[in-house]
């Protein structure tokens, strides 16, 4: 086989939600973000695994992923969509009984004109300026929304994985400002809201990055492993170079592995020199420039040659190599490309 081979611990993403379902009290649901793809490990089989273990409620950015996750589900989970109601969206907004997050009055607007008896939930701004109501907005249009009865009010934190964060508890005072006393239930933490506290809890929690094992959730399963084929091995001799523009040159004689992956298959090319592989165990460390399709390895600790490498594993997880690389393990994840070859272990049915 020339590909990889990604497998996706099912099990663990049902255990890492209910491991943060369990932070919160009985008065807060837990929802799931599968967005993008369900983080890339692929949303029909994930969303299926959480409705399992006991979501309800998922949120992904556009209607189209909004149409995966129904498809996958059935009629009865509400499927929210981030990007609320954009035009185009009407028809598969009212088909798959979608609940978009309106985020300005034009989708407000729009909305009520086109679907005046669907469901819909109200995206606020409370300090991050990215989505949502700004608060003048919101007192303007927020008695005519209300009458509308919304399913829910969302706001999001901006800098939620730093605890120590002033940000946070200002975002929190401005959505209590805007939401209280309104009746309406009321979303502000994703994971790292979670993990600051019940505060932030609000009615509806919405977990994503620590579903898939990804910071802040310390406590988080690995819920992805890589393993790469290796196409051929060569012994390097003292002075010779290996890959693109020579930036690795050997210092002494290398046992060199070639393996199939590279940037084209979400491997960014800023893991060059400074990532590693794995064999049992042992640290194989990246040499020379990724490349589109491969990667070169120093195989030279290793007693044998092993017929595939780790890349995601008990050793090197998601957010490592996002460190190695200089970025956040959703990139990661999200990035993970169409030619592996994808396995899914536990969640039976999926």
């Amino acid at each position: 086989m020339a590909t990889g081979t990604l497998t996706i611990d099912l099990d663990a993403i049902a255990a890492n939600w209910q491991a943060l379902n369990a932070r919160t009290g009985n008065a807060t649901e837990t929802g799931a973000v599968v967005k993008a793809d369900g983080y890339g490990l692929g949303a029909a089989r994930v969303a299926r695994a959480l409705a399992r273990a006991g979501a309800r409620r998922f949120f992904v950015a556009v209607a189209e992923e909004g149409a995966v996750v129904r498809e996958a589900l059935g009629r009865g989970p509400e499927i929210y969509v981030f990007g609320g109601h954009m035009a185009g969206d009407t028809d598969m907004i009212g088909d798959l009984d979608l609940t978009p997050l309106l985020n300005s009055i034009d989708q407000l607007t729009r909305h009520f004109e086109a679907l005046p008896d669907s469901p819909f939930g109200i995206q606020l701004d409370s300090g991050m300026n990215r989505l949502g109501l700004e608060p003048e907005e919101w007192s303007i249009v927020a008695g005519l929304a209300l009458g509308q009865q919304p399913r829910l009010l969302l706001s999001h934190l901006a800098s939620a994985d730093d605890p120590d964060s002033p940000q946070s508890r200002d975002q929190l005072q401005q959505f209590h400002d805007m939401t209280d006393g309104l009746g309406v239930p009321r979303s502000l933490a994703a994971t790292g809201g979670i993990l600051l506290g019940p505060d932030y809890h609000f009615e509806l929690t919405r977990p994503g990055i620590g579903l898939y094992g990804g910071a802040p959730f310390a406590d988080a399963q690995a819920v992805a492993a890589l393993s790469l084929p290796v196409i051929q091995t060569r012994v390097v001799e003292p002075g010779e170079t290996v890959g693109y523009n020579a930036t690795w040159m050997a210092g002494s004689e290398t046992l060199v592995a070639t393996v199939a992956a590279g940037y084209a298959d979400g491997l960014i090319r800023a893991i060059s020199g400074k990532a590693a592989l794995y064999s049992d165990g042992i640290r194989c460390p990246i040499i020379g420039r990724v490349s589109m399709d491969l990667i070169t390895v120093d195989i030279s600790a290793l007693n044998y040659i092993p017929v595939t490498l780790d890349i995601l594993c008990a050793e090197q997880g998601v957010d490592d190599l996002a460190a190695a690389a200089g970025t956040i393990g959703y990139e990661i994840l999200t990035s993970l490309g169409a030619r592996y070859t994808r396995h899914s272990s536990g969640g039976a049915l999926s």
